[in-house]
């Protein structure tokens, strides 16, 4: 393979060892050692009725007095755990697969939020609420996750019978608390959790005559919308079709395995996608996005990020920081492991890793300037956590912004889709091609390594 051919099979046990850590949205919360308010109503025991997805309402808040409560109107009783976290400052509520009414004001366009805030949903500001969302969060889960505006306890998180008998309704009351009880059960659930987390598992080593697997991961997902755009247009939608179409492509031209992160509207941790692609053995990594620029409509264009400690310039660092609270904003803990092995075959693979990403960076950026309109600084790099991959070359391509309307144009276009995934196609083509005649000619081939012959780059076979 043209990258893993290079580096061998002589770190494979190191890289394992120093896989990227296994995030909660996999991890069971173990019960025994979190706060979970018991439902006041059974679950129904009729199978049928077990089967169906339970429905929920809009979200609606309200003060009594210190409590403020948030409540939704759901179909049937489900198993409720509620926890907090800190860092910042959220309650937790997960359920089963609940399907959420789309809420009316959610999704209209607004500026984007910073890092870490959420946008605005009816009735939050209230009591302790600062904002919620709601969601798909894994196979079989749901997730509310509630920013708190102080230190809050949970007092009840339960399914109960309406007033007026009509019905159930989920009830999540918060209340009060000091920063130190806080800071006590917030540090309790991190700690079932980590419990509950199982060993990461070592990366696959490829058979020798595999073609290149390509993962391709369309960022965002279920609770996580990712951008907003003009007529209720979100990133997580737009990213999810053009990953969909480049992969039917690649599939198509028979060259290469192909895999996506996420092959429906749930989260997936930003730790987690990086694991999918190493565990599977990937040859290359290529995470989708379309951003979103409060302080400039006017920027518009494709833009190719590759990893780097130092961001390249202050658009890149704004992007990486927003794209960083991935995690937080669906409800994780996403406190970074500031450690690492140092060692030098590391760290060699590390920066032969980064060379393989900024070649592919420069041959996306010569095809794709074909078919859709480039940022004027249309590559850069920054501190992205989902291209942290130390044995994967990695790109973050921003295929536009929603803030500018000719790019949200585009990207709903599925004339332009078509003609962008394939000169992205061309793209990955000549990533893997060996170096000799290309079509089309101008085309640059891989840089030169050490241990090549005249140039020419291992082939994938």
């Amino acid at each position: 393979m043209i990258f893993r051919g290079v580096i061998g099979s002589l770190c494979l046990a190191l890289l394992a060892s120093s896989a990227v850590g296994q995030t909660v949205e996999q991890r069971k919360l173990a019960p025994k050692n979190l706060k979970i308010a018991a439902n006041e109503e059974q679950p129904p025991s009729d199978p049928s009725e077990r089967d169906k997805t339970p429905q929920a309402g809009h979200g609606q808040i309200s003060q009594f007095g210190e409590l403020t409560r948030l409540t939704f109107d759901i179909s049937q009783t489900v198993p409720v755990l509620a926890y907090v976290l800190a860092d910042p400052k959220r309650a937790i509520v997960d359920l089963p697969e609940v399907n959420f009414a789309p809420d009316p004001l959610k999704d209209k366009p607004g500026p984007a939020p910073r890092p870490g805030q959420s946008k605005a949903q009816p009735n939050a500001g209230t009591g302790v609420i600062a904002a919620y969302r709601s969601g798909l969060f894994a196979v079989g889960k749901s997730r509310i996750v509630i920013d708190l505006k102080d230190s809050a306890r949970i007092s009840r998180a339960v399914i109960e019978k309406k007033d007026d008998n009509q019905g159930l309704r989920l009830v999540v009351e918060l209340a009060l608390t000091d920063q130190a009880t806080f800071a006590k059960e917030a540090s309790a659930s991190l700690q079932s959790m980590a419990k509950a987390a199982p060993d990461a598992p070592k990366p696959r080593a490829p058979a020798a005559d595999e073609k290149p697997l390509v993962v391709l991961d369309p960022g965002h997902g279920g609770i996580d919308a990712g951008a907003h755009g003009a007529n209720a247009v979100l990133e997580k939608d737009i990213v999810f079709e053009f990953a969909k179409t480049l992969a039917a492509r690649l599939r198509q031209e028979g060259k290469y395995r192909v895999l996506l992160t996420r092959t429906q509207d749930i989260f997936v941790p930003l730790g987690e996608r990086v694991r999918i692609a190493r565990n599977a053995g990937a040859d290359l990594f290529l995470s989708i996005h379309a951003d979103i620029l409060s302080d400039g409509s006017g920027v518009s264009g494709a833009t190719i990020y590759t990893m780097s400690d130092r961001a390249s310039d202050a658009q890149a660092a704004r992007v990486a920081e927003k794209e960083n609270m991935s995690d937080t904003f669906a409800g994780l803990d996403s406190k970074e492991d500031k450690g690492g092995i140092n060692d030098i075959l590391f760290d060699l693979t590390r920066r032969e890793t980064r060379r393989y990403s900024q070649h592919f960076s420069h041959t996306l950026t010569d095809y794709l300037k074909d078919h859709m309109r480039l940022n004027k600084n249309p590559q850069r790099s920054a501190g992205f956590q989902v291209l942290k991959a130390p044995d994967v070359p990695s790109v973050l391509l921003e295929i536009g912004y929603l803030s500018n309307d000719k790019d949200l144009t585009q990207m709903r276009s599925s004339e332009w889709r078509d003609q962008a995934t394939a000169s992205t196609a061309r793209a990955i083509d000549s990533f893997f091609s060996a170096r000799g005649p290309a079509e089309p000619a101008k085309k640059p081939g891989p840089p030169a390594k050490a241990g090549r012959a005249n140039g020419v780059a291992p082939v994938i076979q």
